[in-house]
């Protein structure tokens, strides 16, 4: 449990993982309004730093180094304090992000069915969608790093669900969350002494 002033909130620092198209964004930017912390979104933290969007870092410089990048930008986010950090679609599926991640605070994983997922990407220009198939595309990757998702500290579906009730869920589960955190750290009472063996 985190006071701050007048607002009471579970937690000062969380990040939403998912695949893309899961909400993170959205849900990210009213979850920080409602927490009253920081909203950073690392995709665009990356294209203010590199001076390229997303696409034209793939395009230009590849893959390899956009994700040296994003790992760059883990670092940094991960010694905010007071933010919800919006993480791009593959940033948790690397090992070390995770790990930096994990020991930082609670991931919250957003899931939602790779045809929501289409319907909301298929007008972008995201990269790893640029191919012939894109729907085979998405269930194939979602199939692929589902195991990586599922290490999230809470898991929330986004289908068909209206953001607010999306953040209210979140905050809920972020309080027990916090409650069970708070219980295991609660140190334990001495065993009483019997005093006849003294």
């Amino acid at each position: 449990m985190v006071a701050s002033g007048l607002i009471d909130r579970p937690v000062s620092w969380v990040a939403l993982a998912g695949f893309m198209g899961t909400g993170k964004s959205r849900v990210g930017w009213e979850l920080s309004r409602a927490l009253a912390l920081h909203f950073v979104d690392t995709d665009k933290l990356i294209t203010r730093v590199v001076g390229k969007s997303i696409p034209e870092v793939f395009a230009d410089e590849g893959e390899g180094y956009f994700r040296a990048c994003e790992q760059e930008v883990v670092g940094r986010v991960s010694r905010l304090d007071h933010a919800v950090i919006s993480l791009g679609g593959g940033t948790f599926i690397h090992e070390e992000n995770r790990r930096i991640l994990l020991s930082r605070g609670p991931v919250v994983v957003l899931w939602a069915t790779p045809e929501t997922v289409y319907a909301r990407t298929k007008h972008s220009d995201r990269p790893l969608l640029r191919t012939e198939d894109p729907m085979g595309r998405i269930r194939h990757l979602m199939d692929e790093r589902e195991p990586v998702y599922r290490q999230g500290t809470i898991h929330v579906h986004s289908d068909g669900r209206p953001s607010e009730e999306i953040v209210e869920e979140i905050i809920e589960r972020l309080w027990n969350w916090a409650d069970a955190q708070h219980a295991w750290a609660e140190p334990e009472l001495p065993l009483p002494v019997d005093r006849a063996t003294d």
